[in-house]
Order: structure tokens, then C-alpha cells, then sequence
């Protein structure tokens, strides 16, 4: 099956340039449990306006994305996310989960050299809801202590999340070029 992987530029997410075209993505928003990560990191510029900023503010920039593109595969995310952000989730983590569920949202931007602009590659127009993934006993989360070299202010920190859909169907856009969109579905309805 096909998968929708991506190796995202950190560095051109935090300070976008006209002239580069490497791939980006942020998470705009992402709720584990009963736990809100704050969207701190704003003044991000939008890819396909670069004059403005995003319209919301964004709780990680991305480095890497990875979905197999099937309807009960997981989606993981690793990105960087504010110190503030780092203390909620190693708090989490190192306390008891008693909630899985997430709600989240994103979007991953790439540049199409034939229109000459960037385009969503891949996206929700809503917040998806999923559970945190477990391997064995352990649950796919994790933050760095130290902070990330790659950008140095505003001071971040790395942050790994696997999330299977929940027990619904939902939707989920992929783009291959500025015009070319398809849309996926991402879970499997279960009745009662």
C-alpha cells in the first residue's frame, strides 16, 4: 500500500523563505486526554500567502510525517513544540494516562515547481480524533529533555506522537500537486 511519508525543513518552518522550497507542516492543534497543548508559536508565515502570517497559531513545527495511507493506520508526527509545551507533556508522560483519546489537527505544506507556489499536501479541514498508539505496554509519546540545536530561539523542544483513528470515519486530504487532490479516509465506522 502506498504511504504518505514526508521529511519536513524545521528551519523553513520557523523562518519561511520565498526562495526556499523545501516541505513543511505544523500541528495547529492536538488535545491528549483532558490535556490541551497550548498553540504558542504564532508569527509563522503561511506558505501560500508568505506576505502573511497563518491565520492560527501552531502548537509544533514538524519534522517528519508519516501516514501508510490505509484506514486503521496510525499517523505519527514528530515535531518541535515550546518549553511550555515540553513541561505539560513530560508531566504527562511521566504521570498516569488514564485518557487516550487525541484530538488533533494539521496540515503539511510542499511546493509545486509547474505552478510555482506552495500547495497543502496533506491536511484535515476539521479536528480528527484518535487514540494514542501502544507498542506493547507502552504508549507512543515522547519529548526531549534538551532542547533542539536546529533552531535555537524561541527555545524547542522535540516531540514524537503515534495516533490510530478511532472507531469512526473521517476524512483526510492529500494533494500531489497545487490542483491534484484526493480524499482519504482515515478510521472504520463501528456500530453498536
Amino acid at each position: 500500500m502506498p504511504q504518505f511519508s514526508r521529511a519536513l525543513d524545521v528551519y523553513q518552518g520557523f523562518n519561511f523563505k520565498k526562495d526556499k522550497q523545501s516541505p513543511i507542516g505544523y500541528i495547529l492543534s492536538i488535545k491528549i486526554g483532558d490535556q490541551d497543548l497550548t498553540a504558542d508559536q504564532e508569527t509563522l508565515k503561511d506558505p501560500e500567502q508568505p506576505a502573511n502570517a497563518l491565520a492560527d497559531k501552531v502548537v509544533a513545527v514538524l519534522n517528519h510525517y508519516l501516514w501508510e495511507t490505509g484506514t486503521t493506520d496510525a499517523m505519527y508526527f514528530s515535531g518541535q513544540v515550546s518549553t511550555a509545551n515540553k513541561q505539560k507533556l513530560a508531566e504527562m508522560i511521566l504521570g498516569s494516562f488514564s485518557n487516550i483519546q487525541v484530538a488533533f489537527k494539521y496540515v503539511v505544506y510542499e511546493y509545486d515547481p509547474l505552478a510555482k507556489k506552495y500547495f497543502k499536501s496533506n491536511y484535515v479541514d476539521a479536528v480528527v480524533n484518535g487514540l494514542l498508539e501502544k507498542s506493547g505496554d507502552e504508549l507512543n509519546i515522547s519529548v526531549a529533555d534538551d532542547p533542539s540545536a536546529e533552531v535555537q530561539s524561541p527555545k524547542n523542544y522535540t516531540f514524537q506522537i503515534g495516533i490510530k483513528p478511532q472507531t469512526t470515519e473521517q476524512s483526510v486530504n492529500i494533494a500531489t500537486a497545487s490542483s491534484k487532490n484526493i480524499v482519504k479516509q482515515w478510521g472504520v465506522t463501528e456500530t453498536a
